[in-house]
């Protein structure tokens, strides 16, 4: 494919490969594949693709070693595939260095999604001065926020902590990187604050606060506000 996107594979189970390539293919990329760790590296440095997506589970090499690797001498994009679901592997996924994460069994739609997130931040796209996210239009410059054509008036606090999640729309924020932007770096051991402004924003902005649809709690890392 002519001017394809090119992504980079790295899984051992050659059904999962084939479901990507299948999927991927079908949504104009160019697939490049790798069974190990240590193939994948190799991939990576010499085909250059614009995105990759990483098991952790990898038969030679851990995938959270691979991406330590990788990102000593690239920053392209990476999704990680896991099994794991502990907060602890996902808060250090994130750090070290994953731009973002699923979680097996996964549907390749949503993975394709997840890929169009972090091609447009890798491209240095900025969201809109206005950011919509379903039935919530934010006006990230004039700090207006409406659900479904209704204003909703929200505190200074409130509307720093979604503002946060819509400059980084459809991608994981840490809890850490939240407290760190809306409180100061002095603030990054007071999770409970978290908890009681997403309370908060859920009542305004929620049709069900109980069932959020829009702002999305990834447990023991962080938030997410559905794109």
């Amino acid at each position: 494919m002519k001017n394809a996107r090119r992504v980079l594979v790295v899984d051992d189970e050659t059904a999962i490969r084939r479901l990507l390539r299948a999927g991927l293919e079908g949504a104009g990329y160019a697939v490049v594949e790798a069974s190990d760790g240590e193939a994948g590296l190799r991939q990576a440095a010499t085909q250059a693709p614009e995105l990759v997506v990483l098991d952790l589970g990898l038969p030679d090499t851990p995938g959270l070693r691979v991406l330590e690797r990788l990102r000593q001498w690239s920053q392209v994009p990476v999704l990680i595939l896991t099994v794991q679901d502990s907060e602890a592997d996902k808060v250090a996924l994130l750090d070290a260095g994953a731009d973002d994460y699923l979680t097996k069994p996964f549907s390749v739609p949503e993975l394709l999604a997840r890929l169009r997130v972090l091609e447009r931040h890798s491209r240095g796209e900025r969201p809109e001065p206005v950011v919509q996210a379903g039935p919530l239009r934010i006006d990230l410059a004039g700090h207006l926020v409406e659900r479904s054509g209704a204003p909703v008036k929200l505190t200074a606090t409130e509307f720093d902590f979604l503002r946060v999640l819509a400059l980084n729309l459809g991608k994981v924020v840490t809890q850490r990187e939240l407290l760190k932007r809306v409180w100061g770096p002095n603030a990054v051991e007071h999770s409970h604050y978290l908890r009681i402004y997403a309370a908060s924003l859920r009542k305004k902005l929620e049709a069900d606060p109980a069932q959020p649809e829009w702002i999305l709690t990834e447990p023991g890392v962080g938030y997410r506000l559905r794109g």
